[in-house]
């Protein structure tokens, strides 16, 4: 016992401590809702019931604390469903299935159904059957089949090592009752698939690799993170330890120093991908997009971001929903007054439990343009956003930053990055030209930082030695220029 509450407390400190981000990146990619539909939908596919399982807990991953203790009440039971099939002199073995799974787990594309699905084949293993209902198998194994998947495989292994050769018989079975479900009732799904399990890792027909934690897959993640919670602050500091050379990383870098009016003073402190590094292209991924939908957000593109927020959900390959996606899509559509299609959206996120409340909020603001008008974000929005709707292209950003301070010249957020995407793709003329822009509207005591280096480095063609500036322009030549060898 004393073992298991170890293990207990380290993998709630793991997560809780080491690994809030994970938890939130699993939680934002699927809404589990509290309906008989849902769940009939998640049965009626092999593993269906491990998969409805792991979305369960899953979804408390919005209370970290809560995720954390839930994944460690996973992780103990486990360890002690493992121990009961072994000789107590053997205890300690019981921690390997908890290891190999923590460190599956590193994987960002495993889901939890997949240590539910253990935990279910080994509570099952530990029913012990007399010999006068060995043939219960032949029961149990199709409908534990039909309801964790593959990993019933594990329950056959056991079950020989318990009965020995008496229970091969048991091999062939499984196997007749896998080919039956693929030929009956899943033809729509390749066989590979169905073999490996549907509902196990979340990226279909795609062989895992599996490197454990990745520092900066999971570095970028924590940033992701910690733009969606707004910690600024975190964002800076932690971009002065480490630097990922990404889009990504450049977006919520960025992000982060316009919320504090910083980034005309020290983008070019740090790593600045290039002409990217405000707002990425469209790309079609999980995660890519969304400092950029954020950054959309706050500049005022209220279409941008809403498209961008329903990319990635569209993006999603296991077909889930995205609570944190639809639930600034509906904020998108309350600022631009499409209500109808808002009350579709909170309609959605009412059925789950850490949304409801925000939703039934948001839905009392549904066509009462004074009190949208008054609200502190949605307010302010409406008026700085775009009023009229029309389709450009991303090499034109930088003008489209530029109407939109022009449309509101109190929004300095749009002026900053106005200026900035002129550095980052080399303007100097047309920096030059809107500099007054600067001086007269940015509010500032003083010409910021990163403006007066820009300038030194025109002034001198770049022979500008320890110039941030100098040094970012330097590099995109050199880039360019292997780019076209």
């Amino acid at each position: 016992m004393g073992l298991s509450v170890l293990l207990g407390i380290g993998v709630f400190l793991f997560w809780y401590i080491g690994y809030p981000h994970a938890l939130s990146y699993q939680e934002q990619y699927q809404l589990f809702l509290w309906t008989g539909d849902y769940f009939w939908e998640r049965v009626s596919v092999p593993g269906g019931l491990a998969d409805w399982l792991g979305e369960f807990i899953v979804q408390f991953y919005y209370v970290e604390w809560l995720g954390a203790l839930l994944l460690a009440v996973l992780f103990v039971m486990i360890q002690r469903l493992t121990a009961c099939l072994l000789p107590k002199a053997w205890f300690l073995l019981s921690l390997l299935p908890v290891a190999l799974l923590w460190w599956l787990m590193g994987d960002i594309n495993v889901l939890l159904s997949l240590p539910v699905a253990v935990a279910i084949a080994l509570g099952m293993a530990c029913i012990r059957l007399s010999k006068s209902f060995s043939w219960a198998d032949l029961v149990i194994l199709p409908i534990l089949y039909w309801l964790i998947g593959p990993i019933a495989w594990l329950y056959v292994v056991i079950r020989l090592v318990q009965r020995g050769w008496k229970q091969v018989w048991a091999v062939g079975w499984l196997l007749v009752v896998q080919g039956a479900a693929y030929l009956w009732l899943l033809p729509q799904w390749p066989l590979p698939q169905v073999a490996m399990g549907l509902n196990y890792y979340c990226i279909p027909l795609k062989t895992p690799e599996w490197k454990g934690y990745d520092k900066e897959i999971y570095e970028l993640i924590q940033q992701d993170y910690w733009v969606r919670n707004e910690r600024w602050d975190d964002i800076v500091k932690r971009a002065q330890e480490v630097t990922v050379r990404t889009p990504f990383w450049s977006n919520c870098v960025n992000l982060a120093l316009s919320q504090k009016r910083q980034l005309a003073d020290r983008m070019f402190d740090f790593y600045q991908s290039g002409e990217d590094a405000l707002i990425m292209p469209r790309v079609r991924d999980l995660t890519s997009m969304l400092p950029s939908a954020e950054a959309f957000w706050r500049l005022g593109f209220i279409n941008s971001a809403q498209r961008y927020m329903f990319d990635t959900q569209e993006s999603i390959l296991n077909g889930r929903l995205s609570g944190r996606c639809t639930k600034r899509i509906a904020e998108c559509m309350i600022v631009n007054g499409h209500y109808k299609t808002a009350a579709k959206q909170l309609d959605i996120l009412k059925k789950s439990l850490f949304y409801r409340e925000w939703a039934k909020e948001a839905e009392s603001l549904l066509n009462d343009e004074a009190q949208i008008n008054a609200h502190p974000v949605y307010g302010k929005l409406r008026k700085i956003r775009y009023k009229e709707d029309f389709l450009f292209s991303y090499p034109e950003m930088e003008k489209m930053m530029g109407l939109l301070f022009m449309n509101n010249p109190e929004n300095k957020m749009a002026l900053d990055y106005f200026m900035g995407q002129l550095l980052l793709k080399g303007e100097m003329q047309q920096f030059q030209q809107y500099m007054g822009w600067a001086q007269q509207y940015g509010g500032y005591r003083m010409m910021p930082l990163g403006y007066q280096d820009a300038m030194r480095c025109i002034q001198a063609q770049g022979n500008v030695p320890g110039s941030p500036y100098a040094k970012y322009v330097q590099r995109m030549i050199a880039e360019k220029g292997k780019s076209k060898e």
